[in-house]
C-alpha cells in the first residue's frame, strides 16, 4: 500500500517538476508573488496541461484550478519564451489538424456555427463591452487615447483607404452589428450592402442603420452575385478557412467593378496553420483559422493587384485590454445572464489574446487590392 502511495506522489511531483522547468524558462514561478506568477489550487493541473496542452490550460482555468493576477502578462511571457512549442503534442489536436486537412470545416452549412455559438451570445454582452459603434475588431490607436476614438479612427481609415465617394456602392462582407456600414453611409455617402451570418447581428445592424442607405442581409458570402464600387471585409476572413480562401477571392473579384478597391482587415499568423489554438477553437471561434502571408498571397494571386499591406497588430493588445476592462466594469450588470464560469472563460480569452498580440505571435493586417492595378498607384493613408 505504501509503495503505491509513494509511486503516486512521485508521479504527481514529476508532472509538477516538468511544469516548473518549462515555466522557469519564461521567468514564471508557481505560487509566486509577482502579477504574472500562477497560483495553483489543484495539483492535477500539471498533468492536465502537460497531457492536453492549450486545451488543458484553458479548461483548468475555467474550472478554477489556477489563477493569475495578470493573465495578459503571463501569456506574453509564455509566448515570448515560445513555451507553446515545447509542450508535448496532444493526440486530439493532432487528429483535429489531420481532419482539417482532409475536410472543409467552413462549408456553407458549417459557416453558420460561429454565428450561432459566438456572435449570438447576446447583444447585451457586446453592447456593454464594445465601443458605441460595436466594433468587434482591432481599433487604430494612432493618436487615440480611448477605445471609442481608436475605433472611429479605424472606421475612418478604412473609408479613406477605399477612397469612398458619395453614391458609391459598398459591399461589407461580415458586417457585424453594422457599425462600419452606418459610418460609411453617414459620413461618406456610400450605398451599403452588409452581409452577416448572425441573426442577432443582423437584427441590431438593421436598427443601427435605420434611415440610412444600408441593406443588411443574412447570407453566406458565397451566395453574393452583384457589382460594387468598393468591397470591405473586417474580422471575417479568420472564419473562411484554407480550403475556401481561393473561393473567397473569386467571390470578391466577381462582385467588384474593374476600377474598384477591396480592403481586407484580418488577424494573421506568422506561419501556416491548419486551425487556431485548440481552446479558442472549442470555446470562442469554432472552425476558425488564422491566415498566413503565404495563404493570402497564393489565394489572391492572379485575381487582384496588391496595392498596400499595413500591419498594426500591436494595437490589438490595447483594444483587447480595453474590452477586458469594460467587461469587468459591466459584470455586475451581466452576471444575471451569464455564469461565473463564463466570466472566467471570457477573461481567459481576452487576456490570452492580448498577450499573444503583445508578444507579436499574431498580427493584424489591412490589405488593399485593386482588380487591375490603380492607374498611377495609390498613396495609402496611415
Amino acid at each position: 500500500m505504501s509503495t503505491c502511495v509513494d509511486e503516486t506522489k512521485s508521479k504527481v511531483s514529476n508532472w509538477q517538476r516538468i511544469a516548473e522547468s518549462l515555466l522557469s524558462q519564461a521567468g514564471i514561478e508557481i505560487n509566486g508573488s509577482r502579477p504574472f506568477d500562477i497560483q495553483v489550487h489543484n495539483t492535477d493541473f500539471f498533468k492536465r496541461v502537460l497531457q492536453k496542452g492549450s486545451l488543458g490550460l484553458g479548461e483548468s482555468y475555467m474550472d478554477g484550478w489556477w489563477d493569475c493576477e495578470r493573465l495578459d502578462l503571463f501569456f506574453y511571457k509564455v509566448l515570448q519564451a515560445k513555451l507553446d512549442t515545447k509542450l508535448p503534442n496532444n493526440l486530439t489536436d493532432i487528429m483535429k489538424v489531420a481532419m482539417a486537412r482532409l475536410r472543409n470545416l467552413q462549408t456553407q452549412k458549417r459557416s453558420w456555427i460561429v454565428g450561432e455559438e459566438h456572435y449570438d451570445l447576446g447583444n447585451d454582452l457586446f453592447t456593454l463591452m464594445l465601443d458605441p459603434y460595436m466594433q468587434y475588431s482591432c481599433g487604430y490607436w494612432n493618436e487615440a487615447t480611448t477605445l471609442e476614438q481608436a475605433q472611429i479612427n479605424k472606421l475612418d481609415l478604412i473609408c479613406r483607404k477605399l477612397q469612398i465617394e458619395p453614391g458609391m456602392r459598398l459591399l461589407d462582407i461580415g458586417c457585424g452589428w453594422g457599425g462600419l456600414s452606418a459610418y460609411a453611409a453617414r459620413y461618406y455617402g456610400a450605398s451599403v450592402t452588409g452581409v452577416t451570418i448572425s441573426k442577432e447581428q443582423q437584427k441590431l445592424a438593421q436598427e443601427r442603420c435605420s434611415g440610412l442607405d444600408v441593406n443588411i442581409i443574412l447570407q453566406d458570402y458565397r451566395e453574393l452575385n452583384d457589382k460594387f464600387d468598393r468591397i470591405v471585409s473586417v474580422g471575417m476572413f479568420e472564419h473562411v478557412g484554407p480550403k475556401n480562401y481561393s473561393t473567397y477571392f473569386d467571390v470578391a473579384r466577381k462582385n467588384i467593378k474593374d476600377d474598384g478597391l477591396f480592403l481586407l482587415h484580418t488577424i494573421g499568423s506568422n506561419k501556416n496553420k491548419v486551425n487556431v489554438d485548440s481552446w479558442i477553437g472549442k470555446y470562442i471561434f469554432p472552425n476558425g483559422v488564422l491566415p498566413s502571408i503565404e495563404n493570402i498571397g497564393q489565394s489572391s494571386e492572379g485575381k487582384f493587384v496588391m496595392e498596400d499591406w499595413h500591419n498594426f497588430g500591436s494595437d490589438y493588445d490595447k483594444t483587447l485590454m480595453a474590452w477586458y476592462q469594460r467587461f469587468l466594469d459591466s459584470w455586475p450588470e451581466l452576471s444575471d445572464n451569464y455564469t461565473p464560469r463564463f466570466k472566467r472563460m471570457f477573461t481567459y480569452y481576452l487576456n490570452s489574446c492580448a498577450g499573444a498580440f503583445r508578444a507579436r505571435d499574431i498580427q493584424l493586417w489591412q490589405i488593399l487590392w485593386s482588380p487591375k492595378g490603380a492607374k498611377g498607384g495609390i498613396r495609402v493613408p496611415r
